[in-house]
């Protein structure tokens, strides 16, 4: 055995065997929320809180941005003028095939929020920035052809979950801390759990992860990624686990343009036609309990439920 693969398997010993191998399949049972967006207290959105149906941009803005807590429901399209910002103690959830446009939300300052199965399209700057905020739930929307990036985490934000979205045509999927020199509100923070997204085609930032540690990407499907999957960097600890690569030359590594390599420790993924990955260092250990499914039949199972229409 060499002395690299010996290194991985004791970085992967290091860490705490929390998982439980789930059934292969993707029903309503399935979609609970998992993850890092179950710490910090938990994330319940509005809970049972008023439900407010919007179909027009202004009552949206005005919904969505409401200091009460409430349940807005999403009918038709919804095109911003400009990043829309989120209060705390939010579901936003949409209709059969509603759709926001033109520009995104801006989850900044708040706490307890969940995003789901909303079509974002065509927008300006991100689709969901989440920002100085904590307990956010970003769950089963669909994500394509927009300018910056899908699903952008920074700035001192903690206790996420993003799972079961796909994302096509887009360049920039998913940063998660924006600099380098933002350790200052980053360390400790940036705690992030990514499962069972579909990246159809994408180009890159699968996370792309600055200084969350433990950040933790597992059983999502990669298909047919152009420039790479998961890039660990600036002090970050990633544990990638239990995915489904296909068609991706390079499917994970540490260093990405001008920030310093960090820690990932790779186990239990199927690289099928995909480079073998770069993996290093050691990973805090995940909180948490969670399902995970085989990565044999992660294809099969996030194509059959990730995006709009299936909650």
């Amino acid at each position: 055995m060499s002395r690299k693969i010996s290194r991985s398997l004791l970085a992967a010993a290091a860490l705490v065997a929390t998982a439980t191998l789930a059934a292969p399949s993707a029903n309503a049972a399935s979609f609970n929320l998992e993850g890092w967006g179950t710490q910090c207290g938990g994330t319940t959105g509005g809970g049972s809180a008023a439900t407010v149906t919007v179909s027009t941009t202004s009552a949206f803005v005005s919904a969505v941005g409401s200091s009460s807590a409430s349940v807005v429901r999403v009918s038709g399209t919804i095109n911003l003028s400009s990043m829309t910002k989120v209060a705390s103690n939010k579901t936003i959830i949409g209709n059969s095939g509603a759709t926001i446009t033109g520009h995104g939300l801006n989850v900044s300052n708040a706490s307890n929020v969940i995003i789901r199965n909303l079509n974002f399209r065509g927008w300006g700057d991100d689709a969901i920035n989440v920002q100085y905020s904590t307990r956010v739930w970003i769950d089963h929307n669909s994500l394509s052809n927009g300018y910056d990036g899908a699903i952008d985490i920074k700035r001192a934000s903690d206790c996420v979950t993003v799972s079961w979205n796909k994302i096509s045509s887009h360049d920039k999927s998913m940063l998660l801390g924006h600099s380098d020199d933002n350790g200052g509100e980053d360390r400790g923070k940036l705690r992030v759990s990514y499962h069972h997204n579909w990246f159809d085609g994408t180009n890159q930032r699968h996370p792309r992860v600055r200084f969350g540690n433990p950040v933790h990407v597992y059983n999502n499907y990669y298909g047919g990624v152009t420039s790479y999957g998961v890039a660990s960097t600036m002090e970050a600890g990633v544990l990638v686990e239990g995915n489904s690569f296909e068609n991706t030359e390079d499917p994970f590594h540490r260093g990405e343009g001008s920030s310093p390599a960090a820690n990932l420790v790779a186990r239990n993924n199927c690289l099928v036609n995909s480079g073998s990955g770069d993996q290093g260092g050691s990973v805090r250990a995940i909180p948490y309990s969670y399902a995970l499914d085989a990565c044999g039949s992660v294809k099969s199972i996030v194509q059959s439920g990730a995006g709009t229409g299936k909650i």
